[in-house]
């Protein structure tokens, strides 16, 4: 008999899975592949089910003779182990990252004459509406809510992008690349206090109101399903910030991060050039106690944002807190400079790992934005934040836009520049 493979990546099946893997078995024996969890939130969506779950599900498929776990998007170690006569794979190619899969599969199959099978996709009203089922759920407050925890497990660092609209959002959400051998995305979305102020034109000082900021919150939620990380400022008075934990965790949000500072905020890039004062261990750790007896689910967590190093306060003042911070209850540990260099950063990561391995380490490489993930990563750090890069992007391409516009005195010398309207809405999922 001939040995055929197919892999999925899916936690639910449905006509089109099985119409490919009984078209695979008129071929051979059928061996079909589980794509791991880690790989499938890089290549797809994060996994409602196990791993193990899945290969349940494939395994009570009469027509499958074997099940095994894919750990890795691209073909090489599943083709260089089993040397299938044959893959089958549907002939969905055109979705984000799928040509180089397609390409490594082919590459691969030469080396020994193997064949590529594919099986026209099966797209119908049925299959449309498990996929809005699916995404939905992914979406529901109590599965996004706990994702961000999951994903700690997962990946090495959680890459973390700002949004500050729902059409940011779909960025966050679905861009995708592939360099041939990896394919990779964002993992967790950042609502920036500073951005959120900037998009609605007002300074970065706690202006804009926690009911339109929850509305930002709502517009991103209403498109994505990928978890959120919300930047709570000051968090305010203590008595307000336990009402701000209840309702990010009842809307599905997944963490808060708080700064330990007092009075009118000013954005921490400023540094000493003004005034900011920081608010006493004491006070900020009586803030986060109160916050974390507040929530009502084990999922959602509370993130101490800490200034010292931001403040010129000293390496020492910055590890006293985060220690004290963490013995408060908080679930995780953001530690900020704004040096065009990350030594001090990576100094305070290193020295708070000696003593502890386990707190989460979030770290945002703004102004020291030369270092890489896998470098973060190996200083302990667990979520990298880029926070405010998309709305950067944006201001100077619409002003290139506008002045284009009135020095020609027309949109045609601007179009060459923009990107269509058909390309944005094609973003947009309608229902």
């Amino acid at each position: 008999m001939k040995t055929v493979y197919t892999c999925f990546c899916t936690d639910v099946l449905h006509e089109g899975h099985l119409n490919i893997i009984h078209e695979a078995s008129k071929l051979g024996t059928v061996i079909v592949g589980v794509l791991c969890d880690a790989e499938m939130i890089r290549y797809n969506r994060f996994p409602t089910k196990s791993t193990e779950e899945r290969v349940k599900m494939l395994e009570e498929v009469p027509e499958v003779d074997k099940v095994i776990v894919q750990n890795t998007i691209m073909y090489d170690d599943v083709i260089g182990e089993l040397h299938p006569d044959y893959v089958v794979h549907g002939n969905n190619w055109d979705a984000p990252g799928m040509a180089g899969i397609k390409e490594n599969i082919i590459s691969l199959l030469k080396t020994y004459g193997g064949e590529l099978v594919e099986v026209p996709y099966t797209y119908n009203p049925s299959i449309q509406k498990i996929d809005r089922q699916m995404i939905e759920k992914l979406s529901m407050p109590e599965f996004r809510r706990s994702r961000l925890r999951k994903l700690l497990k997962l990946v090495p660092i959680v890459k973390t992008i700002e949004v500050h609209s729902g059409l940011t959002g779909l960025i966050a959400e679905k861009t995708i690349v592939s360099n041939g051998t990896a394919i990779d995305q964002f993992d967790a979305m950042w609502i920036s206090s500073l951005c959120d102020s900037t998009e609605k034109g007002k300074p970065d000082i706690e202006l804009v109101d926690m009911t339109s900021r929850y509305r930002t919150i709502n517009d991103v939620m209403e498109v994505t399903t990928k978890p959120i990380i919300f930047d709570g400022d000051t968090g305010g008075i203590t008595e307000h910030f336990v009402y701000t934990v209840r309702s990010l965790e009842r809307m599905g949000v997944s963490a808060v991060i708080i700064e330990d500072k007092t009075g009118l905020k000013k954005n921490s890039l400023f540094g000493t050039t003004v005034e900011q004062t920081q608010a006493s261990i004491e006070e900020f750790s009586a803030k986060i106690a109160a916050g974390k007896q507040a929530q009502l689910s084990e999922d959602f967590m509370i993130i101490a944002r800490i200034e010292s190093l931001i403040l010129e306060k000293g390496m020492e003042d910055a590890l006293k807190r985060a220690f004290a911070f963490r013995d408060a209850g908080a679930d995780g540990i953001m530690i900020h400079s704004r040096r065009k260099e990350p030594d001090e950063i990576l100094e305070f990561c290193d020295r708070f790992r000696r003593e502890d391995q386990k707190t989460p380490i979030v770290v945002v490489p703004s102004s020291y934005n030369i270092i890489t993930e896998r470098e973060l990563a190996t200083h302990g750090v667990n979520i990298v934040i880029y926070a405010n890069q998309l709305l950067r992007a944006a201001f100077p391409a619409m002003e290139k836009a506008a002045q284009s516009i009135l020095t020609h005195h027309r949109a045609y010398e601007a179009d060459k520049e923009l990107m269509s309207i058909k390309d944005i809405i094609t973003l947009i999922d309608e229902i």
